[in-house]
């Protein structure tokens, strides 16, 4: 009977003038091929940003990096000007996370009452970081290290408050340690003593970033924040790094232990030539970074490694970076960062990925505030849609992906801090200074307010600063003739010529979105 019907079925199809039974059977296996043939949407791109914390590019920061050097800039791009917009922590982060300026970020230094990590920067900056788009980009998120120096203080929400966006949360409470400090985990309080094997930060990121991966979803993307506290003080190397670099010793080139001659007033104050005392602590100072950044070194190999062995090692971007340069000595200034000076605003910046070819050396300016507008295009999230000052930089590293335009001109900014009282340990100083160290030498105060205009293309690489002090303090620079800037050119420049940079500068402070990176 079964096979009476299905003869008599068939017999129906043909007298109404349709297809035989077989041919329908052979269309619907034909279908299926042609599916099956397609192939199926893409996975976006995985992304890993490594986020050191006060590394330099101009005195030699990345030479310890030699695994990440060839294993991030050799198979991939490395932007030989890299820029922060603002040379201190807590701003500069501000900048990576949001991609826009510190005056539209409104975070102006390390404290709270200078809004890092403020309820002010959580209720609005924040909540729209680039990671919140992530998530809606149904990215696996990671973060493990330094987020904030202020970060999970109880002015600034404490250790429960979790930003938007992130799936796991592993961040340090404050600024920069080693050794014996707390964490957030997804938002609860972690311990931590000074056991190398359990605590030491570096090497804990990495491993708890490898654990991520091991237990991703493969099904969606995912985006890891790695924020070592390398290079920072206090400059706790590992173990079997505490004896590396042990001969060598700051460079002394450049604009090393010149006298800040022509320059405002803070870079007037330090003693010339420095004494003994800052030379043997800036060398000490610039061997014991280098040491902690060989924990940095082997965390990006063990990433390379766990990523190739995942297969996706092809499938993802890793971007290297660090949220602003550093001094040891420069102009007489013993250590630290904060100035306008190439020491500070330049950072190393290395990308590989898909798209990438290896070993290309690119020239065009990039900014920081340019990372979270590149991951987010990464992404393949329409930009128009979000609201950065900066651009997208994937069209450098892999022209056939995007178009892209170049920056004619860029904004760096700065807000000095100091105290309201004298430093107890350097009473002839006065007030409004801060970080008074070593030799009572200070790297900061409410003075060292500025903005500068910078420009660099193949025509001219000038940098025009003002500062926000009593005299109304101007410098200039011509670094195609002065890379060191040991000369204020403003009393030599054509006057129509720093009209022209002040009305540029006028127009950047106070720019915001695509009238940022379109003044003329």
């Amino acid at each position: 009977m079964a096979g009476q019907r299905s003869g008599s079925g068939a017999t129906r199809t043909r007298q109404r003038g349709g297809h035989p039974a077989a041919v329908l059977a052979l269309l619907t296996l034909l279908t299926c091929c042609v599916r099956c043939a397609e192939p199926a949407p893409a996975k976006p791109s995985n992304i890993i940003l490594i986020l050191a914390d006060d590394q330099d590019v101009e005195l030699g920061g990345m030479t310890p990096m030699k695994k990440a050097k060839a294993l991030i800039g050799g198979a991939g791009a490395t932007f030989v000007n890299a820029f922060t917009v603002t040379p201190l922590c807590c701003p500069s982060r501000s900048s990576v996370l949001t991609g826009q300026y510190p005056h539209n970020h409104e975070v102006r230094n390390n404290s709270v009452s200078g809004n890092c990590s403020s309820p002010q920067w959580q209720k609005g900056p924040e909540s729209a970081a680039f990671p919140f788009y992530l998530s809606k980009q149904k990215y696996q998120t990671f973060f493990a290290g330094k987020y904030l120096n202020q970060y999970g203080k109880k002015e600034g929400g404490d250790i429960s408050h979790v930003p938007p966006g992130w799936d796991q949360w592993h961040a340090l409470v404050g600024n920069s340690q080693y050794y014996n400090y707390s964490l957030s985990v997804n938002g609860k309080e972690e311990k931590h003593g000074d056991s190398y094997e359990k605590d030491y930060l570096t090497d804990l990121i990495t491993n708890r970033s490898l654990h991520f991966l091991d237990d991703r979803s493969p099904q969606h993307p995912f985006f890891l924040m790695l924020s070592p506290p390398a290079p920072h003080s206090p400059w706790t190397a590992a173990p079997q790094y505490q004896k590396e670099f042990d001969t060598v010793k700051a460079p002394r080139d450049g604009s090393f232990d010149k006298p800040g001659k022509d320059k405002h007033w803070l870079l007037r104050q330090p003693i010339n030539p420095m004494p003994n005392s800052s030379l043997t602590f800036l060398d000490d100072a610039f061997r014991k970074r280098w040491q902690t950044l060989l924990s940095v070194d082997d965390m990006v190999e063990a990433l390379v490694k766990k990523l190739d062995s995942i297969k996706e090692l092809d499938n993802t971007y890793i971007i290297y970076t660090s949220d602003n340069g550093y001094h040891t000595g420069q102009f007489s200034l013993p250590i630290d960062k904060r100035q306008l000076y190439e020491f500070d605003i330049r950072v190393p910046l290395m990308v590989r990925g898909p798209g990438i070819k290896p070993n290309q050396t690119l020239k065009a300016p990039v900014l920081n505030i340019d990372l979270a507008p590149t991951i987010l295009d990464i992404s393949g999230l329409n930009l128009s849609t979000v609201n950065v000052d900066g651009q997208s930089f994937l069209p450098q590293m892999a022209p056939s992906l995007r178009n892209g335009t170049a920056r004619p001109f860029f904004l760096v900014e700065y807000t000095g801090e100091g105290h309201p009282e004298p430093d107890p340990s350097c009473p002839k100083l006065g007030p409004g200074l801060s970080q008074c160290f070593p030799d009572c030498v200070c790297e900061d105060a409410y003075n060292n307010t500025y903005a500068c205009v910078r420009t660099l293309d193949k025509d001219q690489n000038l940098q025009y600063c003002e500062f926000a002090d009593s005299e109304s303090f101007v410098e200039v620079y011509n670094l195609t003739s002065d890379p060191h800037q040991l000369e204020n050119i403003v009393k030599k420049v054509d006057p129509a010529v720093l009209q022209a940079m002040n009305q540029r500068l006028i127009k950047l402070q106070s720019c915001a979105g695509d009238s940022c990176r379109n003044v003329k």
